[in-house]
């Protein structure tokens, strides 16, 4: 049920949006090419299991998860209301 000005199925719309907005943006961020053998910013060898569960990896573990911490997520607002707009 949509209400206001807004058509049926509206809302799931917008879920649905966001939920592909945010899978682009994760394969966006995804490695390519092939595999580094060692850390790009750390230096430290990558193990071969992670070089062939991620193809095209370029850092460690630990490296990545530091970098992943820092990812910024959407703040494009898809709600109707007037009072979100003026956030």
């Amino acid at each position: 049920m949509a209400g206001g000005w807004t058509r049926d199925g509206a809302v799931q719309d917008q879920i649905d949006d966001t939920v592909n907005d945010a899978v682009s943006a994760a394969r966006s961020r995804m490695p390519k090419g092939e595999s580094a053998t060692h850390c790009d910013l750390c230096g430290e060898p990558i193990p071969e299991g992670r070089r062939e569960a991620v193809p095209g990896v370029r850092t460690c573990v630990e490296c990545q998860s530091g970098r992943d911490r820092t990812v910024v997520h959407s703040t494009i607002n898809r709600r109707g209301s007037k009072d979100s707009q003026l956030r």
